[in-house]
């Protein structure tokens, strides 16, 4: 209109849309969280020590949300800070702490740490809970938490996201919940894990990389 020597207020704007049935184009808002009291706060024992010499010493966990038609699905992941494999995740319509403990049981059943092993968090409610607190107490493992509204703290989970929403969710806005899980799996165990590359692994995937750690201790 400018460009044409006229001018218009928003309000004529909001008029004539709303008598014409449009409605502004709305962007990807993050859905609300219910807010719950905190907990269990433990110190932060990671202190982004984000490079292990050797895998089960230091785990990161975190969520993300994913858009559907059919609405939102969080995802909650257990990264190997050693090889920035990801070792345990999972996929609900709700975020409860069946959510976080559920991904944290996958990690321990396919690792079966011998030792005492950092699980490092964010002071969310799911891993404040007293729940996840006896989780990791059971299973010999010990709670570490990024200082209050630091994400730098948690770098390495935050990285895994933004690498999995550029490289494959992107804009997309799945169908259902169900077609999201097939495609986040997909992502995670067919290629992230196997074939996604890192600087920080000499340029190898995270299973190529313990891989060759194996093979060096059998060598010694």
């Amino acid at each position: 209109m400018l460009e044409h020597g006229e001018s218009i207020g928003i309000n004529r704007v909001h008029k004539l849309m709303y008598h014409a049935g449009l409605k502004a184009q709305v962007g990807y808002r993050k859905p609300r969280q219910r807010s719950e009291a905190e907990n269990i706060i433990v110190p932060n024992r990671l202190n982004r020590e984000f490079n292990s010499q050797a895998p089960n010493q230091s785990w990161v966990t975190d969520i993300t949300y994913i858009r559907t038609h059919e609405g939102w699905l969080y995802l909650a992941v257990i990264v190997d800070l050693f090889s920035r494999r990801v070792i345990g995740w999972s996929m609900q319509p709700r975020i409860t702490k069946d959510l976080v403990l559920d991904a944290l049981l996958m990690a321990i059943w396919k690792r079966s740490p011998t030792q005492k092993v950092i699980v490092h968090s964010d002071q969310g409610s799911q891993y404040t809970s007293h729940d996840w607190s006896h989780f990791l107490k059971f299973h010999g493992l010990e709670a570490s938490m990024s200082r209050r509204g630091n994400c730098h703290d948690n770098a390495v989970a935050e990285s895994f996201f933004q690498l999995l929403k550029r490289e494959r969710v992107k804009r997309k806005i799945y169908k259902n919940r169900n077609e999201a899980r097939q495609d986040i799996f997909d992502y995670i165990e067919m290629f992230y894990n196997p074939k996604r590359r890192h600087s920080s692994n000499n340029h190898l995937s995270p299973v190529e990389y313990e891989k060759q750690y194996e093979m060096r201790l059998k060598s010694l």
